[in-house]
């Protein structure tokens, strides 16, 4: 992420143009506060621009409700984070230190506004954008996690927020700030639970739960009748969401997850063009989600798509696994792969108290001061072991073959060897999983011996294969899975056996696996989704 001093001097500036606020006056409206009055509470919904005229606003805690920053906001600046742009709500509360006027705008007229004058759009995305990086950093944000040194279900939340950019602060069970956290909220003794403002918390939280609490999963109008739907948040998916956005494809981009997908595990590119010291795959697409937001391309996490049937109209309905309907006039699949599950004794009971399938900071944390294993020996397993080696005792890299040669870039295997904090094992596989509540160490299988790792965390990260499970014959596969395209009349790349549904990234048969193609692929299809829509408007 960017660093937090240039936040602040972008915040800092001067946010708005005089003509700019003009351009506010004439669709907005005045209105007044006392000293004391909230602006907007926790879980309140994001539905207009507020812009400060005179006095001051502060941030409030969102259970003790004393001050949280040192700064507040005046004259010539405004309230909101990057959450305005897709619909969410505000996730800390914001109050009058002193009596206050201000200019607010409803949220779409100021979308539209927006759209019609790009230096102003400019000025309020990176100021919104700089806010989100300073919460996620000094982690002031929506979510007081308790427990999730000890709890699954903590650690896939505390998991689902790193990765969607929620800030959140995390607090080990018998740790002061977690009883004090409890205390405030009233709810006795710690336990584990997720926190999101005074009084209301989650005791059995689920990624869903989170991200309807956040705005971040929007209940979908039924029968919605988009251009597109993207099945599918990685590079692929958003690239393609921010070139449909800019020419204005009304599209919704839906992922099971979190957007970043596959890429968004990956600690450290350092092969992508432009980033020479190397950008995480989660900041990479972060980006371009900003950039689809302010083209007015929408997003919901975390929906999965289950079911695809044709109307007879044309039109293609998208079952969710809520059960939810979409229907939209064309479909593109940017789903990628997924690692695998090991056939390995009781994986169910270790998943998300001791093996992952990702390794962000949110991983990184749980295997602090633990030695960590890693099964596989492609590009995203080398970048985690260099990144994990940062905060385990040591990493031990697990390969089924006798060389990286054929499946790593030789300048991360080059680093690997070299790193003393790092050990390869050639030629071995995990053979059981042992530990109570918590992962505590593996056997190994190494020829004909075996021997056993002491390890806190095991990633595994092998045997991606296609997420196409859902497309219910509507589209022509491969042997092993894979989207076929490039088979129809018109010779399209990227289109599917199916007219108006296209494939896009690592998902596609004989695609190259990689971040840059898969943006590449993303990019340039949207060209065919709009000669494909702009026929079937001819053809009605």
């Amino acid at each position: 992420m960017e660093n937090i001093a240039e936040d602040l001097a972008t915040m800092r500036r001067t946010p708005l143009h005089p003509e700019h606020v003009a351009a506010m006056r004439e669709i907005g409206y005045s209105k007044t506060y006392k000293k004391g009055d909230y602006l907007a509470r926790i879980g309140e919904p994001i539905d207009r621009f507020v812009y400060i005229e005179d006095g001051e606003v502060e941030v409030v805690h969102m259970v003790t409700e004393q001050r949280l920053l040192a700064s507040t906001l005046g004259p010539t600046q405004f309230m909101g984070e990057i959450a305005f742009l897709n619909g969410g709500v505000f996730t800390l509360p914001l109050r009058a230190a002193q009596d206050t006027r201000t200019l607010e705008v409803p949220r779409e007229a100021m979308l539209s506004l927006m759209s019609n004058i790009p230096e102003m759009s400019d000025i309020v995305i990176s100021v919104l954008a700089a806010r989100r990086r300073r919460q996620v950093e000094a982690e002031n944000g929506a979510l007081i996690l308790i427990g999730a040194d000890q709890d699954p279900k903590i650690q896939r939340i505390a998991s689902f927020a790193s990765r969607n950019k929620i800030p959140f602060v995390s607090y080990d069970l018998d740790s002061e700030e977690a009883q004090e956290s409890a205390n405030s909220c009233n709810i006795g003794t710690a336990h584990p639970a997720v926190i999101f403002g005074k009084e209301r918390y989650l005791e059995n939280p689920t990624p869903k739960e989170v991200a309807r609490l956040l705005g971040l999963r929007q209940d979908i109008p039924e029968g919605m009748n988009a251009d597109l739907l993207i099945v599918g948040g990685g590079p692929a998916g958003v690239a393609a969401a921010v070139y449909a956005g800019a020419e204005g494809i009304k599209a919704l981009v839906i992922d099971e997850l979190a957007i970043g997908g596959q890429a968004g595990t990956s600690s450290r590119i350092e092969n992508y063009m432009g980033f020479p010291t190397g950008i995480s795959g989660a900041d990479l697409v972060w980006r371009g989600q900003i950039q689809a937001m302010k083209f007015g391309t929408c997003f919901s996490v975390p929906n999965q798509a289950t079911h695809v049937e044709k109307q007879a109209d044309g039109r293609f309905c998208v079952t969710l696994d809520d059960g939810q309907n979409i229907c939209v006039r064309s479909i593109l699949i940017a789903t990628g792969v997924q690692y695998q599950r090991l056939p390995l004794g009781r994986l169910d009971h270790f998943e998300g108290a001791g093996v992952y399938y990702a390794a962000t900071d949110m991983e990184a944390r749980f295997c602090r001061t633990r030695d960590a294993a890693i099964i596989g020996g492609g590009n995203s397993a080398g970048q985690a072991a260099m990144f994990l080696s940062r905060s385990a005792n040591h990493v031990h890299v697990l390969v089924r073959g006798d060389s990286l040669a054929a499946s790593m870039s030789d300048y991360l295997s080059s680093r690997l060897e070299a790193d003393p904090k790092i050990t390869i094992h050639y030629n071995c596989k995990v053979g059981e999983l042992h530990g109570e509540n918590g992962l505590t160490h593996i056997t190994l299988s190494e020829g004909e011996n075996c021997r056993s790792l002491d390890v806190g965390a095991l990633f595994i990260m092998v045997g991606a294969a296609p997420n196409t499970g859902w497309l219910s014959g509507l589209v022509e596969l491969d042997n092993k899975g894979f989207v076929k395209c490039g088979g129809n009349p018109d010779g399209s790349p990227y289109a599917t056996s199916q007219p108006g549904i296209f494939a896009v990234g690592d998902v596609r048969s004989g695609s190259v696996k990689r971040v840059a193609s898969a943006v590449g692929e993303g990019s340039v299809v949207i060209s065919e989704v709009w000669r494909y829509l702009d026929a079937m408007s001819d053809g009605n």
